[in-house]
């Protein structure tokens, strides 16, 4: 066996930046597009070294704050489809920590990201060394071991050859479409200088290829007798629909078997937004045609979706339904009580619609949803083009001017911008009015709805998606989480268009927490002001100059849409800022969202907001 001395960190990169995949389209690509990387003294000798060494062939680029990079690297995978990724290294200590966030928001996703922390000395000849935790219980504890639980796969490395196995594993993880999520290897800063004679094969890793497992026979039987039995069924689009390709299917499928769709957050994009079966969004946060077939239909095929809370209304919104689940992943498959179809989407969707042949859901079914779908595509053309007089737009104004400013600025009404959001009102509005008319145009990340995705994320699709507009739609909360990567954009070259609307707080919660009973307390800025402080003012548009962005505030929405003109054409990032008011949402659909009420509290709000909370708790599928 031939052999080549490289340390650990050595072979590690050259694997990586040899390591092939082939694509579902059949071309071949490079599988890692490159390392973020934040260097400290745990990973600048020994990974950083190897590096520079290997950057002809892969990649570093450097960013402002660990958590973001990690943010744009898993967003960077998202919007490719989890075909490819990302690597993210860095220090020990804080550097480190400031990965667990990432890599709980990638874990709860099930995206992709190979994380490279820097670890304390496996030697323990200098212990403690600057940052190190020392456990009074455990001695080989160190920082790293937090992100254990938000990993697929964690191992730590002790020995250099120890790679040749661990990295291997790490990637089997990631590219499994059933246990895809973030891997960790954890690297002592001395073992990763350290050599040893590593084989060539290594070096020269096969082509990945991802499977596409088919159905069980009998499983496959099972959903089919269930569906057939079904009048008005619904099929639920979720993420998996996107990460398995399989758009083109579900079409097939669902005009096949006349079928409507809706989408969940993850899945919005599955279908274009103007398909006739297209219901749109589905849930707490979904529009009224999706949420009406919903609670009426009798079999729900949910496709590719983990079934969270805010798709089922907390599992009240398809109380009456029996469920088909098709996914990868057999604990997804096998939620509340559905009939099982562990499957790829594509694959899924192909052997049921050949076992279903000639079946079609009840005609009046079918009639009823193109009816409703269209009804609310033309409410969402009023909400959105709407111009408020004398009062602060909101959200779906700011919405409409920033889409229909494409065809101002001469673009295609055929809208190929990929908007990218995570947190507050704004999910809510975009799931509902966003128009999505091709696969990954929409981004969202609300499995852990992290506040500061929203940047460091845009900057991840943009590097995925070099020849579309990313635009990323803020909230001024979110923002202030953070917004360092927006810097990186500018000095990596990578464009984004970023909507700031400045409600001023946390807008979003304090009507929560209204609905709730409770008064108007810590959320919005100017209730936060203690005896002795001062009101917040906050400049953003000059922030983001300072960073190297060009920046505007604009008054209305009329001056928005001239903005976004402009915006679009430039070559740098563009940041947009419009003052909007929390007050007003888009009250069309929606549905029940279980928050717990507490049973005790001397207001009268909160005891007639439990007595609802409580008969709502009724409609719940135990």
């Amino acid at each position: 066996m031939s052999t080549t001395r490289l340390t650990l960190a050595q072979a590690l990169v050259r694997h990586l930046a040899a390591l092939r995949i082939e694509l579902a389209d059949g071309t071949v690509q490079p599988y890692c597009a490159g390392v973020f990387s934040i260097f400290g003294h745990g990973n600048v000798a020994g990974l950083g070294e190897a590096l520079w060494t290997s950057r002809a062939e892969l990649p570093t680029y450097r960013a402002h704050n660990e958590q973001g990079m990690a943010h744009a690297a898993i967003a960077f995978s998202k919007a490719q489809f989890r075909q490819r990724i990302m690597a993210v290294t860095t220090s020990i200590g804080p550097g480190a920590t400031n990965l667990v966030t990432a890599a709980a928001l990638a874990h709860v996703n099930r995206l992709p990201v190979l994380l490279l922390p820097g670890d304390t000395f496996n030697s323990r000849a200098p212990d403690p060394v600057l940052q190190q935790l020392e456990d009074f219980a455990q001695g080989d504890l160190s920082v790293n071991d937090c992100l254990r639980p938000v990993t697929r796969y964690f191992d730590r490395i002790t020995t250099p050859s120890q790679i040749l196995s661990a990295l291997p594993r790490a990637i089997q993880v990631m590219t499994d479409p059933a246990t895809c999520g973030p891997v960790c290897l954890a690297l002592p800063q001395d073992v990763q200088t350290q050599a040893f004679d590593c084989p060539n094969d290594f070096l020269q890793p096969e082509v990945l290829r991802f499977r596409r497992p088919p159905a069980e026979s009998f499983e496959l039987a099972r959903a089919a007798a269930l569906l057939q039995s079904a009048r008005q069924p619904v099929i639920v689009a979720g993420g998996g629909v996107l990460y398995s390709q399989a758009w083109a299917a579900l079409r097939a499928f669902a005009h096949t078997h006349g079928i409507p769709v809706m989408e969940t957050q993850a899945g919005k994009s599955s279908l274009p937004w103007d398909d006739a079966l297209n219901l749109g969004a589905v849930g707490v946060t979904g529009s009224p045609a999706a949420n009406t077939m919903a609670a009426q239909a009798d079999v729900v095929l949910a496709v590719g979706t983990r079934l969270q809370d805010f798709t089922t209304g907390s599992h009240s919104l398809f109380a009456k339904a029996r469920i088909v689940g098709l996914n990868v992943n057999s604990l997804d498959a096998t939620k509340w009580g559905s009939v099982a179809l562990v499957a790829d989407a594509r694959v899924g969707l192909s052997q049921l619609s050949e076992a279903l042949q000639g079946w079609q859901a009840a005609p009046a079914w079918t009639q009823q949803a193109k009816t409703l779908g269209a009804q609310w595509s033309a409410r969402v053309t009023a909400l959105t083009q709407a111009v408020p007089q004398d009062s602060l737009p909101y959200d779906a104004e700011v919405i409409g001017a920033v889409r229909d400013s494409l065809n101002d600025a001469g673009g295609d009404s055929g809208l190929n911008d990929v908007v990218v959001c995570a947190a507050g009102t704004l999910p809510a509005e975009l799931h509902k009015l966003w128009r999505a008319s091709g696969p990954g145009n929409y981004h969202m990340e609300y499995g852990y709805s992290c506040m500061g995705y929203e940047i460091a994320g845009g900057l991840g699709i943009k590097m995925a998606r070099p020849a579309q507009e990313v635009i990323v739609m803020v909230g001024d909360g979110s923002y202030m989480m953070m917004n360092s990567e927006m810097a990186t954009s500018v000095m990596l070259g990578q464009k984004l268009i970023v909507i700031v609307l400045d409600n001023r707080g946390y807008g979003c919660i304090q009507r929560l927490q209204l609905a709730t009973g409770s008064p108007r307390f810590n959320n919005m800025l100017d209730d936060c002001v203690p005896e002795g402080g001062a009101p917040s003012r906050i400049d953003f548009a000059m922030h983001a100059r300072s960073m190297g962005a060009h920046a505007v505030h604009v008054a209305n929405v009329t001056e928005l849409k001239a903005a976004m003109v402009a915006a679009r054409a430039a070559t740098h990032t563009q940041v947009l800022v419009i003052d909007t008011t929390h007050s007003r949402t888009t009250e069309d659909g929606g549905c029940w969202w279980e928050v717990a009420i507490p049973e005790v509290s001397e207001r009268a709000e909160v005891h007639t907001a439990h007595a609802q909370y409580l008969s709502s708790k009724r409609a719940q599928r135990l």
